[in-house]
């Protein structure tokens, strides 16, 4: 009888940690964080003593989720209308949940820095050496400010791909042309890359697809992240 209680006990507090996860936003991200946080400490081969102090932290931001989700789970079901101090008490609640997960970020700051500084300056050392690096992040970073650009000030003017109030073929090209002058030694080359960016944004124009301007926009776009990753960076 006592065994059958405990096993209900258990399938109930299951049910609870099951229904949290499968309801609440934040706890389905916490529980990524932790997993993504926990791979991290495999990878960077964490002792004991270090494993024993990230658990309990990953665990107390857990808990305080539970608890607060308890809490307003509570406070709904008994409280229709508004109440000023109902608030204070899911204000508080929701406190307690940012505490813990300062807490987990200073546990964690402290335990990976030693182990993280090292790598990030061996990364950001083959990235500095390599040009193919900065020109993949040249390239990715053009991209998302013309999607972001395009999204801002385009809504009625094109696509994300095709017209707009800036010329993405224009910041592209005017970058792989900054790309080459950075990295070819041939007067030639340099010349060629930017006739090549020119003629690319004046077939912009002449198929009616941008303005002069957006082209001119585009050009300005893809030589300043030209000139920003590979003279800063490179």
């Amino acid at each position: 009888m006592k065994d059958s209680k405990f096993l209900k006990s258990f399938n109930n507090a299951a049910n609870g940690l099951v229904q949290v996860f499968k309801t609440e936003r934040n706890m389905k991200f916490h529980f990524l964080v932790a997993g993504l946080v926990m791979l991290a400490g495999l990878m960077f081969n964490l002792n004991k003593q270090e494993f024993v102090q990230l658990i309990p932290a990953i665990v107390f931001v857990l808990f305080a989720e539970m608890i607060n989700t308890s809490i307003e789970y509570l406070v709904d079901a008994t409280v229709k209308e508004f109440d000023p101090v109902v608030k204070v008490v899911k204000d508080v609640a929701a406190g307690a949940v940012l505490l813990s997960a300062f807490y987990a970020c200073i546990v964690g700051y402290l335990i990976f820095y030693d182990k993280l500084v090292p790598a990030g300056r061996r990364f950001l050392g083959g990235i500095h050496q390599n040009p193919i690096h900065l020109t993949v992040i040249a390239l990715g970073l053009t991209v998302l400010l013309i999607i972001a650009f395009k999204s801002k000030y385009s809504k009625d003017r094109g696509s994300y791909f095709q017209g707009g109030v800036i010329s993405g073929h224009s910041a592209i090209s005017f970058l792989m042309a900054t790309i080459i002058l950075f990295n070819a030694n041939s007067a030639l080359v340099i010349t060629l890359g930017f006739i090549l960016a020119m003629l690319v944004a004046e077939s912009r124009i002449e198929g009616k697809i941008h303005k002069p301007m957006d082209t001119i926009y585009g050009a300005m776009l893809g030589i300043i992240i030209g000139i920003f990753i590979f003279l800063i960076f490179g």
